[in-house]
């Protein structure tokens, strides 16, 4: 290619970019007319496939909505602010009312609609973007891209190889809930890049991958799917995938299961048949709508006065979780609750992730004793019940959801502040695979 044709072909590229951000800011200022015209259905029509079950008129009537209500009369609406994200573009108005001056932010997908929405002081800057973590040392190790399954379902995926003389142990990451790209970006925050930078570091392959409701979220939210198609086909994948890469040790392939993928991993590990051992990260032990319930308690116990539509909320929440729990598959039933589909919900009714104990597989347990939506609830209960098998336990009383530090009680505030994975719990799962591998 001749520096001519480079430099056209380069022009074209930038000018294709600006024109999508372009897009993307005339999306979220859409967006944002809605908003302040409380034009709530229309804002609604404009929501991601993987947003719609929870902006619906009536969310947006009674958060984001009332709200705007408390600002009082609209003054200016300022030039608009840009960043990039995870595949998404931020887009933040400065709004001005006469109470009031905020920030009123979007987050917009790649096919311009609305994934996100967030209000922040004034003098708040965009979100921070991640910063590789102190403990990751770059020249250690070196990226392989894979593709994880095929078509239909086909996923994207990175693998990290330590340098150096083969072969390793490996570990497969396993998301948590909702659409998660490989690298479980909340954020400024990408919890399995730390993790698989952290661990290459130290001599373990990762293996990571975006969840398939992250790339098919429209597909997916057109299909009565459960957590098979969800998660538990690509882990098994995945953990495949791995043993046939030449630098890989036979049979040293790991799985660590955030959160949902912690609760999973019993069906995982069974299905796969060869896993060396399993890491239960912020695993919880409990079922997903009594995991949800206590959530939004904890979230609604923050707030010093309870609105009358929080307390409407909550009480419309608890009403789907006595639903989830008298659920009869022969029964007709609402097609979706708790945002979720029926089908989804009646697959795990009577599921036990205890049962792993029988797998006879060795296992790890790491929680974060800040962590509000994985509580040490789980922590105690994963604990009691592996008594007299092959399991460790580590928690750490100031890390959080995403094993980052903090102080005090830990809210859903503090995953916009960015981070990285304590040091201390990558040692820890490094120094355990390791010593399992022998």
């Amino acid at each position: 290619m001749s520096v001519r044709t480079r430099s056209r072909a380069l022009i074209v590229l930038l000018v294709s970019l600006a024109a999508a951000q372009t897009s993307q800011v005339a999306a979220s200022r859409k967006a944002l007319d809605y908003l302040l015209a409380a034009k709530y259905n229309e804002l609604s029509a404009l929501a991601a496939p993987n947003s719609k079950s929870t902006f619906t008129p009536q969310f947006l009537r009674d958060r984001p909505g009332a709200e705007v209500a408390k600002f009082g009369k609209l003054l200016s609406i300022g030039a608009p602010v840009t960043a990039q994200e995870a595949g998404n573009t931020l887009v933040s108005f400065p709004v001005r009312f006469d109470k009031v001056a905020v920030n009123i932010q979007f987050t917009i997908n790649s096919s311009g609609q609305v994934a996100g929405l967030y209000f922040r002081p004034e003098s708040a800057p965009l979100p921070a973007l991640w910063r590789e973590p102190s403990y990751a040392d770059p020249k250690s190790f070196h990226a392989r891209e894979l593709t994880v399954g095929a078509d239909p379902w086909k996923l994207g995926a990175t693998l990290l190889l330590p340098n150096g003389k083969p072969p390793s142990p490996a570990l497969v990451l396993i998301h948590g809930p909702g659409p998660n790209d490989r690298d479980e970006t909340i954020y400024g925050n990408k919890v399995f890049a730390d993790l698989a930078e952290g661990l290459a570091t130290r001599g373990i392959a990762i293996l990571r991958y975006d969840k398939r409701t992250k790339v098919y979220a429209e597909k997916m939210s057109e299909t009565a799917y459960t957590v098979q198609q969800e998660t538990v086909d690509d882990a098994v994948t995945a953990a495949a995938l791995l043993r046939r890469q030449p630098e890989i040790a036979e049979g040293k392939v790991f799985a660590l299961g955030h959160s949902l993928g912690g609760y999973l991993l019993d069906r995982i590990a069974a299905r796969d048949g060869k896993l060396a051992g399993l890491v239960f990260f912020a695993a919880n032990a409990r079922p997903v709508e009594v995991m949800a319930l206590e959530q939004n308690e904890y979230v609604a116990s923050l707030g010093a006065n309870p609105t009358p539509a929080s307390q409407k909320r909550l009480a419309d929440l608890r009403a789907e979780v006595l639903k989830v729990r008298s659920l009869n598959p022969n029964q007709s039933s609402p097609p979706i609750l708790m945002g979720l589909p029926l089908a989804y919900l009646i697959d795990l009714k009577g599921y036990d992730p205890l049962a792993v104990k029988n797998l006879g597989l060795p296992m790890l347990f790491l929680q974060g004793e800040r962590d509000f939506q994985t509580s040490m609830k789980d922590f105690e209960i994963w604990k009691s019940a592996m008594s007299g098998r092959d399991a460790t336990f580590h928690s750490y009383p100031a890390l959080n959801r995403l094993f980052e530090a903090g102080n005090g009680k830990s809210t859903p505030g503090e995953y916009q502040i960015p981070g990285n994975v304590s040091g201390e719990v990558i040692r820890d799962i490094a120094d355990w695979i390791h010593a399992k591998s022998k």
